[in-house]
C-alpha cells in the first residue's frame, strides 16, 4: 500500500493531535483497526504512531497502547485479521482461561456463606428467600482469567523498541478503567495514576463485569472503563490537543425497508433477546457519546473533534457477533471501505479542518476501486493460529451471548441521533 511523506506544518509549532479509541470487544477492535488503516492509506500528514495522546478504553484500550508502543494498524491488521504474525507469540488460548483462582476464592467463603445464611434463617427468623441472598457472594465475579492478558501484552511490550511503562514512551496514553466501588473513572497514565503496568491497565479497563473478575490494583478494584463513560474524550482535550480524532464501533441500527438487505429481519423484535438487548446496549452507549460531544463542542471551540463511527444503517456491521472472530476478515474489510467511503462522502467539509493541522486527503486514493486492506492471496486456512483463534473465540461467543448488554444497565431517557463524523 503506497504512501506519501507526511507534510510538516508551518507555523510555530506542529500541531498536536489526540487519538480515541472506544471499546466494543472483539468486534469493536476489528473496526478500529479497519478504519485506522484506511485513515492512515487515505491522510497524507497523519502518523498514527506519532499522535500527542492516546486515550483507550476496554478493547480500543490495547490498540491505543499498541500505537504508542510504534506498533502500525498494518501489523495490527496482519497479525489479528489476516493471521500473518508481526507481532511474536500471539496466542488467542490466552483469551478463554478459565478463572480457577476466582472460582477457588469463592468456593472457600461457601462454608461460612451457608452458616451465616443458616442462622439467620433458623435463629433470627428471616425469610428463606432473604437468607439464602447470602450465598449470592459465592458466584465468581467472573468466568475468564484476565491475568493472563496482563502477562501476554507486558512480555509484547516488553521487546526491543516497545515499553510496557507509561513513563517510557514518547507521547501521553491514558487507559482509563472505572472504580468498582466508587463508579469513579481512574485515569491509569494520568500523573498520579502511571505507576501502573501498562498491561495491567488494559487488563482493568477491559474488565467486562461478568466476563472477567475485576482487577485489584493498589488495593482497589477496577473494571470497564465504560461503564462510566463511552470513550473519555476529554481526557485528550483537557491536555490541548488541537485535532482530536475518535472512533467509536458500536451504534444503534436503524431498521428501515432500503436498509434491509440479505434476508435480515425487517423489525429487531423478530431477532428475539439477543438483537434486542444488543440494539438496547447500543443505544444506551451511543446516547452518552452524543450527549458527550454536544458538550465537547460548547467547551472546546478552538478544538477541531472528528468522530468516525458506522452508519447506523449498516447491517453487516450490525448483525455480526460482537464476540465473534470468525468473520475478522470480512469485517476489517468492510470497515475499511466504508471508512473510505465515508471520507469521500464528508472530504469537502473535512479537508479545511485537516488541513489546519498539516493533513491532507489523498482523493487519488480513495477514488481508487482496486484499493483493498485484506491480501486475498494470502489463504488464512494455511495458518494453525488461525484455527485455534476460530475455535477459542466461537466457543465464547457460545457461552456468553449477553454477558456485554447485561453489563450496561438501564436504558438512558434519550435517544441517540445518528452521525458519522462530528
Amino acid at each position: 500500500m503506497s504512501r506519501t511523506p507526511p507534510r510538516t506544518r508551518t507555523g510555530p509549532r506542529p500541531p498536536r493531535i489526540g487519538l480515541a479509541l472506544a471499546g466494543g470487544g472483539p468486534l469493536g477492535a476489528i473496526y478500529e483497526i479497519g478504519a485506522l488503516c484506511a485513515l492512515d492509506d487515505s491522510l497524507d500528514g497523519l502518523d498514527l504512531n506519532a499522535c500527542e495522546h492516546y486515550v483507550g478504553v476496554s478493547a480500543g484500550g490495547f490498540i491505543a497502547a499498541a500505537l504508542a508502543n510504534g506498533i502500525t494498524p498494518r501489523e495490527l491488521c496482519e497479525t489479528f485479521i489476516e493471521d500473518r504474525p508481526r507481532l511474536d507469540g500471539f496466542d488467542p488460548a490466552w483469551l478463554m482461561q478459565p478463572a480457577w483462582g476466582e472460582f477457588a476464592q469463592r468456593l472457600r467463603t461457601l462454608p461460612r456463606l451457608a452458616g451465616e445464611a443458616a442462622w439467620s434463617w433458623l435463629v433470627q427468623g428471616k425469610a428463606l428467600s432473604q437468607a439464602l441472598e447470602r450465598l449470592g457472594a459465592a458466584l465468581p465475579a467472573g468466568v475468564l482469567d484476565n491475568d493472563t492478558i496482563h502477562r501476554e501484552i507486558a512480555r509484547l511490550f516488553s521487546r526491543p523498541g516497545r515499553s510496557n511503562r507509561f513513563s517510557d514512551l514518547r507521547a501521553r496514553l491514558t487507559l482509563v478503567a472505572t472504580d468498582l466501588d466508587t463508579g469513579e473513572a481512574a485515569p491509569f497514565g494520568q500523573p498520579g495514576w502511571d505507576q501502573v503496568p501498562i498491561s495491567r491497565a488494559i487488563q482493568a479497563s477491559a474488565a467486562l463485569p461478568g466476563l472477567f473478575p475485576p482487577v485489584q490494583i493498589g488495593g482497589r478494584h477496577y473494571v470497564d472503563g465504560a461503564l462510566k463513560k463511552t470513550m473519555h474524550a476529554s481526557v485528550a482535550l483537557d491536555d490541548g490537543v488541537d485535532l482530536l480524532l475518535c472512533l467509536n464501533p458500536l451504534v444503534p441500527y436503524h431498521a428501515t425497508p432500503e436498509s434491509t438487505h440479505g434476508g435480515r429481519i425487517p423489525a429487531l423484535v423478530e431477532g428475539g433477546l439477543p438483537v434486542v438487548m444488543s440494539q438496547t446496549f447500543r443505544s444506551m452507549i451511543h446516547s452518552r457519546l452524543v450527549l458527550a460531544f454536544e458538550r465537547y463542542e460548547r467547551i472546546y471551540p478552538h478544538t477541531d473533534i472528528v468522530l468516525i463511527e458506522p452508519d447506523q444503517r449498516d447491517a453487516e456491521l450490525f448483525f455480526a457477533n460482537t464476540f465473534s472472530y470468525r468473520q475478522r476478515r470480512e469485517m476489517a474489510e468492510h470497515a475499511f471501505q466504508r471508512t473510505r467511503a465515508l471520507l469521500r462522502l464528508r472530504a469537502g467539509r473535512l479537508a479545511p479542518q485537516l488541513a489546519r493541522h498539516g493533513i491532507t486527503i489523498d482523493h487519488a486514493a480513495l477514488a481508487d476501486p482496486e484499493r483493498r486492506l485484506i491480501d486475498t492471496r494470502y489463504r488464512p486456512a494455511d495458518s494453525a493460529v488461525a484455527t485455534r483463534l476460530h475455535r477459542v473465540l466461537d466457543e465464547l461467543q457460545r457461552r456468553l451471548p449477553a454477558t456485554a448488554e447485561r453489563a450496561a444497565g438501564p436504558l438512558p431517557r434519550r435517544s441517540a441521533p445518528r452521525r458519522a463524523f462530528h
